[in-house]
């Protein structure tokens, strides 16, 4: 397929997922009223889903009031003046979600011209194949559009970089992810407060 085929493709899919997506608010109440009837987003329900579901937004819950950010990195966000929409694709029980989207979410807000919404990756299964990640649909995945020429900017996901390399240096050490590792792997997100995401989305803006 031609680049430019594979660029017109995407292009259609984003809008069409734009037009169905929701405010990370909304999300928000998804989630939390999954949390409460032990369910989970997706077509696949299962108990570790639905407790997944429940941890993670006991964890965007905590996040959402504690995460703080520098003063130097609000003046870049808040000076940022081009029209742009962060298009992120999730599903409720994605742990890296979970402990990324309220720093997504705090980010945004401080910018006047950059806005959050939210997507289902396993209702916009087409769209994922275009942002893959080491040939998988690894979530969470935001898409930067610019609102005027609607190109595709940049992406991010599914970890921050310092997560991405401890998980590639694990699995190439052990040849998989251990339990321990993932439940070490959310007490290093704990102890970084969101700050090396907030790294990696500077990036995106400049």
């Amino acid at each position: 397929m031609k680049a430019e085929t594979i660029t017109t493709e995407s292009t259609a899919l984003i809008e069409k997922t734009l037009n169905a997506s929701t405010t990370y608010q909304e999300y928000r109440d998804l989630v939390h009223d999954l949390a409460q009837k032990d369910l989970s987003t997706g077509p696949i329900q299962t108990e570790a889903l639905a407790n997944y579901t429940g941890l993670n937004n006991a964890r965007m819950r905590r996040l959402d009031k504690t995460i703080k950010i520098s003063e130097e990195t609000q003046t870049l966000f808040t000076n940022y003046s081009k029209s742009v929409t962060w298009l992120v694709l999730t599903e409720s029980w994605c742990g890296d979600a979970a402990q990324s989207m309220p720093v997504i979410n705090k980010l945004a807000n401080i910018a006047p011209h950059v806005e959050m919404k939210v997507a289902l990756r396993d209702e916009n299964v087409e769209l994922m194949q275009h942002f893959l990640t080491n040939g998988g649909m690894s979530i969470p995945k935001l898409i930067a559009i610019d609102n005027a020429s609607k190109v595709v900017l940049g992406e991010w996901g599914p970890r921050p970089t310092v997560a991405t390399k401890m998980v590639a240096d694990y699995k190439e050490a052990h040849g998989g992810l251990t339990p321990e590792f993932k439940q070490d792997l959310q007490v290093w997100y704990t102890r970084d407060k969101g700050q090396s995401i907030i790294d990696d989305l500077e990036k995106i803006l400049l």
